[in-house]
């Protein structure tokens, strides 16, 4: 990924940027393009729309298998232990290795991303996760269900960071939040659907087939990287400036608007924004230089991309990101709400599948996938919601704040989506551990889905605004903790359990959540723009 050249006065943090042209007369909104993309059209922030959406499009199908290879496991639980022998500890444990796995695996293949591309990465994952998927539908002893999970997750950890690599590779500051709320719609299906499908492969054709039928998909994923996906890491102008100086005229009057205080927006909010979402939006672009030729598709489509630097030099990548994580304050906060919310995820999803085969549920196979129906309806409703919504509020907000942007003002969506989640969590956690009818347990699933799409959306795209050119280090970081506490919580559920009882954990979790969304959102909220000033040099420094 180039680095983000921006029109930033130096007295400005990183992420803050000038988004909004208040001096061009227009009947809408005047977008200033962030990062602002060179003359060459090979400049993957300069391709035309369809080329950014196919390209983009195969990224989310390449998630939505990484996470169903993950999710689609639960279902063929049952069958497995009366067929194999395999304990339901035993199963859950194999599941914690995988999310144990899921820790390091960024740690190992990003640095390749960065030194050759993300098309090999993408390529070399699909094709390993064949070969896995093959080996999972053959497996006969213990051992072999661990290392299938282990490898599997290895693997599976890239969906969690190349993806965001890719959105900041195409993507404008303004068109992020809903890239990042299409991401995580997707992987809710992979994670929610793919147990649902899992569950009926199980039962009409058996368990061995889920895994077949994955790595036929695999494969039809490998073939349209192979022939479509193009590389989407630029480095032409790594050691010079962006030839425009479209942004630049703009500082100075961003700078001399006072922007109206975070205090006045919410009560504005409910007002603005019916407005926001049918005002017409101008883009700020620099001219293409017509000299430069697009390179042949051929070409484009060349196994590998090398960035200048030895290899040794992108190792430090290895390591780097946990220093990032807590070198930096909103990559911390991040790394802990994001990991948190997620992890309860995978909570959920392996309990489901351990409790409710069991009296007063018996559920069967195919009737614990339809479980995730439940989550996969809210997310996509929070999804719909918020995605298109996100970047045209902070348009808004950008411009009561005098062309600004701030990625605080992503926060907004965080904050409002909130209370849902305990409130998601306790009921589901209470019911389920209570007896009570399946659909009360439903409700509360659906409802931690309809907030976790927003939630999790929002806090990415706010890390990738505020920290653009470290955002490979800084979501290999917040990957490594989410699946920490994911291998943390679901090893630990079932004794945790057995000594506090079902109610009792979720309760845990769902003040855990309170205390993260609540005051953590506030503080980020109020004092982010100051811990990014503070932070500015170690910055420029890792960039």
């Amino acid at each position: 990924m180039p680095p983000v050249m921006t029109s930033r006065e130096p007295s400005q943090p990183p992420g803050t940027v000038p988004l909004e042209d208040l001096q061009r007369n227009y009947s809408g909104v005047a977008i200033i393009l962030q990062p602002t993309p060179s003359r060459n059209p090979n400049d993957p922030l300069n391709w035309k729309q369809w080329e950014k959406f196919i390209n983009y499009g195969l990224v989310l199908l390449y998630s939505l298998l990484m996470f169903a290879v993950i999710g689609a496991a639960t279902p063929t639980w049952a069958p497995m232990n009366e067929q194999l022998g395999f304990s339901y500890e035993i199963l859950n444990d194999s599941y914690a290795t995988g999310s144990a796995t899921l820790c390091i695996g960024a740690l190992i293949f990003i640095p390749v991303a960065l030194k050759f591309g993300r098309r090999p990465i993408y390529l070399l994952s699909a094709l390993l996760q064949v070969a896995i998927c093959i080996w999972f539908a053959k497996v006969q002893t213990i051992a072999d269900l661990m290392l299938v999970n282990a490898l599997s997750c290895l693997l599976g950890a890239l969906a969690e960071v190349i993806v965001q690599m890719t959105v900041a590779d195409m993507f404008f500051v303004h068109q992020r939040g809903q890239m990042n709320s299409l991401y995580i719609w997707v992987m809710i299906i992979g994670s929610a659907l793919a147990p649902l499908v899992a569950g009926y492969i199980t039962d009409s054709q058996g368990w061995r087939w889920v895994w077949w039928w994955m790595a036929i998909l695999f494969g039809v994923c490998f073939v349209l990287f192979l022939f479509l996906y193009e590389e989407t890491k630029f480095v032409e102008w790594i050691d010079g400036s962006p030839p425009s100086n479209t942004t630049q005229e703009l500082n100075s009057t961003a700078q001399q608007r006072q922007g109206t205080g975070k205090e006045d927006y919410k009560d504005d909010l409910d007002i603005e924004l019916a407005k926001v979402q049918s005002t017409t939006i101008h883009t700020c672009r620099p001219d293409l230089d017509l000299s430069i030729l697009r390179t042949p598709y051929v070409r484009r489509l060349a196994l590998w991309s090398t960035t200048p630097g030895s290899l040794g030099f992108f190792i430090r990548h290895i390591y780097q990101p946990l220093v990032v994580t807590v070198a930096f304050p909103a990559v911390f906060y991040v790394a802990v709400l994001y990991g948190v919310i997620t992890a309860t995820w995978q909570v959920m999803i392996t309990v489901i599948a351990s409790v409710m085969p069991e009296a007063p549920y018996n559920f069967t196979a195919s009737q614990i996938g339809l479980m995730s129906l439940a989550p996969l309806i809210g997310t996509t409703l929070g999804s719909l919601i918020t995605g298109p919504l996100s970047d045209r509020l902070i348009l808004w907000l950008a411009k009561r704040n005098g062309g600004l942007f701030e990625p605080e003002m992503r926060l907004w969506i965080v904050l409002a989506f909130a209370p849902l989640v305990p409130a998601g969590i306790l009921l589901f956690g209470y019911s389920l551990g209570n007896g009570n009818s399946w659909i009360i347990v439903a409700a509360g699933y659906a409802i931690f889905g309809l907030a976790m799409a927003p939630v999790s959306s929002a806090s990415l795209t706010y890390l990738t605004d505020a920290y653009t050119n470290i955002v490979a280090d800084s979501l290999v970081g917040v990957t490594f903790v989410r699946n920490l506490l994911a291998t943390i919580f679901v090893f630990a559920i079932t004794p945790w359990e057995a000594a506090v009882g079902l109610q009792s954990v979720f309760l845990a979790l769902g003040v855990f959540m309170i205390a993260i969304l609540g005051p953590g959102t506030l503080v980020f909220m109020y004092f982010g723009k100051q811990l990014r000033a503070k932070t500015a040099e170690r910055y420029r420094s890792y960039s």
